[in-house]
């Protein structure tokens, strides 16, 4: 698939990492897949994260159920260049006797390594390239690290998300992916959630984590003073359109969806944690496989 992706571009002219124009940010890979599968049976999807921190298994297991689907992924950075997910979340360190539960699992680190070293992680495109008409959809991964902020509190991101909603386009967002949609303002100013149900990390979950954590971390766990879910029920109509779910220890896997959660409405899809990263990614991935067949 390398060979085969940098061929397309030799072929188009799309030119290297730093050298690429701008006609063709954004659009570079998916005339390879064109070219390999038909349009008909792919969608491009965008998902923009920071240079750093994301969460390995929100990223990692949608990709890579979103390529076993045969869609397409453009990922996004602040400047373009590669980036890296939280590594204590990729390897435990730090997180003592909580690793094996806080950590990635086996899935989780799996799907990370093989999108590490796929061709569209390894060029990414700065956000400022990012163009929503030539997209068919947009995952908002989550994470809580400090270098979160930069995604999170981004005007362009928010500017972007905005279009995809106005435009009723597929967004999944997950965990702290939702805050980055809440923050995200319609031409009536009010946040594009503004009217929809939604999950997101929940504040037990947040409260939870820190709580076992903070002696030794500190406020690893809290990327804000305000909680994920306070910060995302104010933007909503109504604090009762927040669902956060059941109480979730056991993650979901790819033979066992329904120990995730999610909640849909209409194009949106939200999901709280990387324990229903699977169930997110499929049902993600279905909802573009119905948009195609409504194109089509």
């Amino acid at each position: 698939m390398r060979q085969e992706a940098a061929s397309a571009r030799r072929l188009l002219g799309v030119q290297s990492q730093h050298g690429r124009s701008d006609q063709a940010a954004g659009e570079w890979l998916r005339p390879t897949f064109e070219l390999r599968f038909g349009r008909c049976s792919m969608a491009t999807v965008l998902v923009p994260i920071p240079d750093r921190d994301f969460d390995p298994t929100e990223t990692g297991v949608p990709w890579r159920t979103l390529r076993q689907r045969r869609h397409h992924v453009v990922f996004a950075t602040p400047d373009g260049k590669v980036a890296r997910a939280d590594p204590r979340m990729v390897t435990g360190e730090g997180l003592g006797v909580w690793a094996p539960l806080m950590r990635a699992n086996k899935n989780g680190r799996s799907a990370y390594q093989e999108m590490s070293q796929c061709e569209e992680f390894r060029h990414p495109i700065p956000y400022d390239h990012i163009r929503p008409e030539s997209l068919d959809g947009m995952i908002l991964p989550g994470g809580h690290a400090r270098g979160m902020r930069e995604y999170l509190e981004s005007n362009r991101l928010q500017s972007i998300v905005s279009q995809f909603f106005a435009r009723n386009q597929p967004v999944g967002a997950i965990c702290h992916g939702v805050l980055l949609a809440a923050r995200s303002r319609g031409t009536d100013s009010r946040s594009v959630l503004y009217g929809k149900t939604t999950t997101a990390l929940t504040k037990f979950m947040e409260l939870t984590a820190w709580t076992f954590t903070c002696l030794y971390l500190g406020d690893y766990y809290r990327t804000y003073s305000t909680t994920v879910e306070d910060e995302v029920r104010a933007a909503l109509a109504a604090p009762e359109h927040f669902i956060p779910g059941p109480i979730s220890i056991i993650r979901d896997s790819p033979n066992n969806l329904a120990a995730g959660f999610t909640v849909r409405d209409g194009n949106y899809l939200s999901a709280r944690w990387p324990g229903d990263a699977h169930r997110f990614g499929s049902e993600f991935a279905a909802m573009l496989d119905a948009q195609s067949t409504e194109r089509d």
